[in-house]
């Protein structure tokens, strides 16, 4: 390796190491962001939540790698630019290509570690981050009495304090109402009142205790014995007193219960490559299939004088002049028969419109289905070869801009960034909703931003001044001299004046 490589390649790969590390920490951010109000305030231990965002720091590395790509290329080629070391490479009579071979075989290697990874890690790492976080949204918040609020995330209980003291255990006037968790239609049968009592946990805050003083219990029973409850049926009223009461309440609803992993695989994001076009495959058989099956199947709704495939062949109804002597006839129906070969007509035709309605949803669902899995397979390659790509607009647009740091680059960047993720947000819709192949609308970003990648790597190569606001300013000297010289302006300004007098 020679030592411009070497000078080239340093260059890129601090840059490259930062910058991917601060986009996977901006992900991040986003995703606390979006599930904040359901990851906060849950009965789970810190060693989840670090699960939690190694898995989805796993999971935006496929996303952040461009970006990192293009923020990092733009800022090599632009230091390189601005402290004309870019200048110094050509003037030596080495081409701008060469000055970034190094880092192209870098991005190279990148892209092929891009694609490993979409394919191997990145599902494992979906299935286990997705899973994990559908367990701790759906896990019930810790338990949180506040004063005067019915508290009902216990099942089968309503509780309500007056008074809640600093220590959290000391409460004052429990008002406890309990209602079987098998039957909600029972109402509450069961009321507990208290002026004061302690809340507190036990067995490894498995059970909730409350230990309640000087109130009241009162009960209704009125069971029947097919276990509800009626208007007219006789109860019984039973009211107790007590100075000391102990309330013991499983706490086995609360906490983080993990959910089979298995139920999770169903989906696109937790599957390699082989594994989608295998179902993509197997979709698209069954779509065409039912696609072919619907003239053959839709005969059934359809009535006919003769079926020529219920008939033997030699006593099938020869067409000839006879038939159309029996179409010229009036056919004599009488009007009960009328009224029933209407009702019939009608049966029939809304039959065949509920056939075919509900064939183009299951068509529709099953295409979309297809579309997909096969767009998520194509997203494999496609995601990998961006880096590539980022790499063919950052480098050129670095040596042209000629400006470092994570100023202009940042900028350039996101704008680059953004513009490719509405391009690929677009080719998905068209792709899903089948007004292109899938193929098109998978790589329609990627295919757009090569020719504008390869437009700036000629500029670059050209070395042309294209963001230089002094070619612009020069540009309109010279354009508003050749105006005045032909007295086009002059005359323009004349015209006006004599628009205004």
């Amino acid at each position: 390796m020679k030592k411009i490589d070497k000078l080239v390649l340093r260059s890129f790969l601090g840059p490259f190491v930062l910058t991917l590390c601060i986009v996977v920490f901006i992900f991040l951010m986003r995703l606390i962001s979006q599930y904040l109000n359901e990851l906060v305030g849950k009965d789970i231990d810190f060693l989840n939540y670090v699960k939690l965002l190694s898995f989805f720091s796993l999971i935006t590395i496929p996303v952040a790698l461009p970006l990192a790509v293009l923020l990092s290329s733009l800022m090599t080629f632009g230091n390189l630019g601005e402290f004309f070391e870019l200048t110094a490479i050509k003037s030596a009579g080495i081409s701008t290509w060469r000055a970034m071979r190094s880092v192209m075989v870098m991005v190279a290697m990148i892209t092929i570690f891009s694609f490993w990874y979409n394919n191997e890690v990145a599902p494992w790492a979906n299935l286990k981050g997705y899973s994990l976080l559908y367990d701790i949204k759906t896990a019930k918040a810790t338990l949180n009495i506040k004063e005067g609020i019915f508290y009902n995330d216990l099942p089968g209980y309503n509780i309500k304090v007056d008074k809640k003291y600093p220590d959290q255990k000391s409460l004052k006037g429990l008002v406890i109402y309990r209602h079987p968790t098998s039957d909600y239609n029972a109402g509450n049968r069961e009321v507990t009142l208290a002026d004061s009592g302690q809340m507190f946990t036990i067995n490894n805050q498995s059970y909730l205790v409350f230990e309640l003083y000087k109130g009241n219990q009162y009960s209704e029973n009125g069971q029947t014995g097919s276990g509800t409850y009626t208007v007219n049926e006789s109860r019984q009223f039973t009211r107790s007193a007590f100075d000391h009461y102990k309330m013991v309440v499983s706490l086995e609803s609360f906490g983080l219960k993990r959910t089979d992993e298995n139920q999770f695989q169903y989906h696109e994001y937790m599957k390699d490559a082989k594994e989608l076009r295998k179902v993509a495959d197997s979709l698209k058989k069954e779509y065409r299939k039912t696609k072919e099956g619907l003239f053959p199947q839709s005969k059934q709704y359809f009535s006919y004088a003769f079926r020529a495939e219920t008939l033997p062949k030699q006593s099938a109804p020869k067409y000839g002049k006879w038939v159309d002597s029996l179409l010229k006839k009036k056919p004599i129906v009488l009007p009960s028969e009328k009224e029933q070969v209407i009702a019939s007509a009608l049966n029939q035709a809304q039959n065949v419109k509920s056939y075919a309605q509900s064939n183009k949803t299951y068509l529709t669902e099953k295409g979309k289905t297809w579309y997909r899995y096969d767009l998520e397979m194509h997203h494999k390659y496609t995601q990998a070869v961006s880096c590539f790509v980022m790499f063919l607009l950052g480098a050129p647009l670095g040596a042209i801009i000629k400006k470092g740091g994570f100023g202009i680059p940042v900028l350039v960047s996101v704008l680059f960034f953004i513009l490719s993720y509405v391009l690929t947000l677009q080719g998905d819709k068209w792709a899903k909703d089948g007004l292109v192949a899938v193929p098109i609308g998978a790589w329609f970003s990627n295919s757009l931003l090569i020719l504008v990648g390869m437009y700036f790597a000629d500029r670059a190569l050209k070395d042309s001044r294209l963001f230089d606001r002094d070619v612009y300013v020069i540009w309109w000297e010279r354009m508003s001299k050749k105006w005045r010289q032909s007295g086009v302006l002059k005359k323009w300004r004349g015209d006006k004046a004599v628009y205004s007098n």
